[in-house]
């Protein structure tokens, strides 16, 4: 495969059989072959994505002093801004040249001591940054939500397979700020080549140059959405899930020409993590003789700070 297809969840959603099997056979089709779809029909509207970089500019735009106010070291990123340089790829000891805010999940205060999730951090400056962040969060998890139904029937699940594991899971909304560059990077490049830890990922801002996605020839393919499309892919949770039959591909951000370093560039990515204690055993339909079992068993919870030790997030 040597494009990104697009998809239309509207098919999906709709009461038509037949569009919604075109839908699960191409999505299926694109994880299995490439790992990224880029899909239209999603639950944003234009002035909330609006409004959303608008606030996100309004932070990064802050002085570096009270930026790192809401830098909070010991919950290890998982809420709040992470400064510019703080995150390296798995292997890469350059750190990525980007800074980023963490929203985390929304649970009732009676369920606070069951999940042990942060508080999401608050900023005082900008009144609407946290209101429009939580009512993006709340939109792409409902996408997500319905793009996880489709993958579980194609993978001969029950239609609802994934929903009690992603209800209340650990998803992170991650505003990106890649700042101008201002001189030659030493090895670094805005986001080295990785892939995602999570069971599937939404991304916004892929509708210019800069995200590529390595295809099983090796080959780095531009990975450009329409102005109305999510950018959305496999993570390797998922993929382990799964026995690789979706493939969680490895990807990066790289740096523009040099004629174009003195520009920002801005993307949204959403992790939708299921609940912790979600086990990621290798699903039994998914081995066979030609598909032997290639994952050792693990939770949702083990993976992830594993993963995060090996980024440096969290310290030994």
């Amino acid at each position: 495969m040597n494009s990104i297809p697009s998809v239309d969840l509207h098919d999906f959603i709709s009461e038509d059989p037949k569009r919604r099997q075109k839908f699960v056979d191409a999505i299926g089709k694109a994880y299995e072959e490439i790992g990224f779809v880029a899909l239209k029909g999603h639950f944003l509207d234009e002035n909330l994505v609006k409004s959303l970089y608008d606030e996100v500019k309004n932070f990064f735009d802050l002085p570096v002093d009270i930026k790192q106010k809401y830098e909070i070291p010991e919950i290890a990123g998982q809420r709040g801004y992470v400064s510019f340089g703080k995150e390296s790829a798995k292997g890469k000891k350059e750190g990525d040249l980007k800074e980023f805010w963490h929203f985390g999940q929304y649970v009732d205060k009676e369920e606070k001591l069951k999940y042990g999730y942060p508080d999401n951090v608050l900023v005082e400056e900008l009144p609407r940054f946290n209101e429009i962040g939580k009512k993006t969060y709340q939109m792409l998890e409902k996408t997500a939500k319905f793009v996880l139904r489709a993958l579980a029937l194609h993978l001969g699940l029950e239609e609802t397979y994934f929903d009690n594991y992603i209800q209340n899971g650990n998803s992170i909304l991650r505003p990106i700020h890649y700042p101008p560059i201002k001189e030659e990077p030493k090895e670094a490049v805005r986001a080295a080549a990785h892939g995602d830890i999570n069971l599937i990922t939404l991304l916004m801002g892929a509708q210019g140059r800069g995200l590529q996605v390595q295809n099983h020839k090796g080959e780095w393919l531009d990975a450009i959405a329409q102005p109305d499309e999510l950018m959305i892919n496999v993570g390797d949770m998922l993929s382990r899930h799964t026995n690789n039959k979706l493939k969680s591909t490895i990807h990066r951000v790289v740096n523009p020409p040099k004629e174009l370093w003195g520009t920002s560039r801005y993307s949204i990515p959403f992790f939708m993590h299921p609940v912790s204690d979600m086990k990621l055993n290798v699903l039994d339909n998914c081995i066979d003789e030609e598909h032997p079992k290639q994952f050792e068993d693990t939770t949702a919870g083990e993976f992830l700070t594993e993963r995060l030790i090996e980024l440096g997030l969290i310290k030994k």
